[in-house]
C-alpha cells in the first residue's frame, strides 16, 4: 500500500499561502525532493490551480518570468514531470499531466494508496482537511 504523505509551508503567524511566504533554495530544493518521493501528486482545485498558474509555462518553455530565480528551475521541472490527481467536482478538464477525480474522495484516495509504488503526496489546505475528517 503506498503511503499518503502530507506537507504544506506555513509561515510562523499562520499564513498558508505559498505566494505570501518567502522562498529560498533549500525550500525549493526540499518540496522537490518530497515531490520525487512519490508516484503522483493529490490536489484539490484551488491548489492545482495555484500551481499550474506558477509552474507549467516555466518548466514547458523555458522561458522564465521575471520573478523566477535559476535555483527555481529543478523545482519547477520536478513538478511539471509529476502525475497529478486532481479533486473537483467544478473544473471541466485538466491536461497538466494530470487526471481529474470526481466522486466519493475517500474511496478515490484509497484505491490509489491500493496501487502498488512509492506514495502519494498531498498538500493544501481544504482536500487535507476532508480527508482528515473522514472516518476511515
Amino acid at each position: 500500500m503506498r503511503p499518503l504523505r502530507y506537507s504544506i509551508n506555513v509561515t510562523l503567524d499562520g499564513c498558508c499561502d505559498h505566494r505570501e511566504g518567502i522562498v529560498d533554495e533549500d525550500l525549493h530544493r526540499h518540496a522537490a525532493e518530497n515531490i520525487a518521493q512519490a508516484d503522483a501528486l493529490l490536489f484539490g482545485r484551488v491548489t492545482y490551480e495555484l500551481m499550474e498558474a506558477a509552474w507549467r509555462l516555466p518548466a514547458r518553455t523555458g522561458v522564465k518570468p521575471d520573478w523566477m530565480e535559476p535555483w527555481m528551475e529543478p523545482f519547477a521541472r520536478t513538478i511539471d514531470a509529476a502525475k497529478k490527481y486532481v479533486v473537483s467536482s467544478t473544473l471541466e478538464r485538466v491536461d497538466w499531466n494530470a487526471e481529474l477525480v470526481r466522486g466519493d474522495v475517500g474511496k478515490v484516495v484509497q484505491q490509489l494508496k491500493q496501487e502498488s509504488g512509492k506514495g502519494l503526496f498531498v498538500g493544501g489546505v481544504k482536500l487535507p482537511l476532508a480527508l482528515a475528517e473522514l472516518d476511515d
